[in-house]
């Protein structure tokens, strides 16, 4: 059962969000295996089972993480676009622009990562919020573009990144080739649009 964050209390609302830094802390410090429910309960200054009243486990926690990350990027996407000239330019700009991000702080991106590819229920709404964010940035970028085809490019291009993300975290590839991956994808997808 999904917790309607809207719902809250103000109070609520903010244990809630020092719910959500004290794990990011964790997760900077030592990625995902430092993200243990008990150290963001001490860490948060809340009892353990409120946790466990906003997130159903570790990987919800986490995963509810890069959510709130996610809406951040959009909001700074939104006050600077891109402004280059055609949409495959605009869109690596987005995935450049993003993926520095995720390489500031490699090891929270690994952990937000794992538990983004959790198979646990409780992250299947996260998963949808980021998406979602993740869907509007890129097809803002992309501009006047037939939205099926957008539509076609924003799936093709979230499913590149998320590989890539995971072949980074699974020791793969280093971070520096996940921007090369969707880049490439983006240019190849768009090539000739707009």
């Amino acid at each position: 059962m999904a917790l309607e964050v809207d719902a809250l209390t103000r109070n609520q609302v903010v244990r809630r969000a020092r719910v959500l830094d004290a794990a990011m802390e964790l997760a900077h410090e030592g990625g995902y295996d430092a993200v243990q429910m008990r150290d963001v309960a001490t860490r948060a200054q809340v009892a353990l089972g409120t946790i466990y009243r906003y997130f159903a486990s570790k990987d919800h926690l986490l995963a509810a993480c890069q959510v709130v990350l996610w809406e951040g990027l959009a909001l700074r996407f939104a006050e600077r676009p891109p402004r280059q000239a055609t949409p495959a330019d605009r869109v690596v700009d987005v995935l450049r622009r993003a993926t520095r991000a995720a390489e500031v702080d490699p090891q929270r991106t690994a952990a937000l990562v794992t538990a983004a590819s959790s198979p646990d229920p409780a992250v299947r709404e996260c998963q949808q919020q980021v998406m979602t964010y993740i869907s509007r940035v890129l097809s803002d970028a992309m501009g006047d573009l037939d939205p099926a085809f957008k539509n076609e490019v924003v799936v093709c291009l979230r499913d590149v990144w998320f590989a890539a993300l995971l072949g980074w975290v699974n020791g793969w590839d280093d971070v520096r080739v996940v921007g090369e991956k969707v880049e490439s994808a983006a240019r190849l997808v768009l090539r000739g649009a707009g």
